[in-house]
C-alpha cells in the first residue's frame, strides 16, 4: 500500500448545514455533490474533502450508530478493483481489522475497509471516474 491519502471524509449530522459552512462560510469550492448525501470540496493538490451524511457513512463503512465523536475515514485511492481485494490482505496481514468485505458500490465503484489498531477506519477505493491531473485537480 502507497503511503497516500486521496479522501477525507466526514460523517455530518447535517449536509446542508456542513456545506453552508465550508463553502458559504469559508468559501471552499465545491466539485461536486448529491444535495442532502455528500459534498465534494478539492482541498488540494489530490486531495479531496467530503461531507457525507453520517447515516450513510457509517453504514458503508461498518461503524456503529453515531457516538460522541463524528465518524471519520480516510480513503486511498486505488487504479484497479482487483488492487481493493490486494491491499485489505495487505493491511490484513499488517494486523489490521477489515470492518467492510469488498463491494461493488450503487454508484459504480468497489470499495472496502479496514481498521486500524487504533479503530481508525480506512476505506480502499476503486472509482472508474477517479483522476488527478498534473496539476493537482481531481475529477469524480
Amino acid at each position: 500500500m502507497q503511503p497516500r491519502v486521496d479522501f477525507i471524509s466526514l460523517g455530518v449530522r447535517s449536509v446542508p448545514a456542513s456545506r453552508a459552512f465550508y463553502v458559504d462560510g469559508l468559501g471552499w469550492p465545491v466539485h461536486r455533490e448529491v444535495p442532502g448525501e455528500v459534498v465534494f470540496i478539492q482541498a488540494n493538490h489530490g486531495l479531496v474533502l467530503s461531507l457525507w451524511d453520517a447515516g450513510q457513512m457509517h453504514a458503508e463503512a461498518g461503524v456503529d450508530a453515531p457516538g460522541p465523536v463524528p465518524c471519520i475515514t480516510l480513503s486511498h485511492n486505488v487504479h484497479a478493483a482487483d488492487e481493493v481485494d490486494r491491499v485489505l490482505e495487505e493491511a490484513k496481514a499488517a494486523g489490521a481489522a477489515v470492518t467492510g468485505e469488498p463491494v461493488t458500490q450503487p454508484w459504480g465503484g468497489y470499495t472496502g475497509y479496514f481498521s486500524d489498531p487504533d479503530g481508525f477506519r480506512w476505506e480502499v477505493a476503486y472509482n472508474p471516474t477517479w483522476a488527478v491531473d498534473d496539476d493537482g485537480t481531481v475529477t469524480v
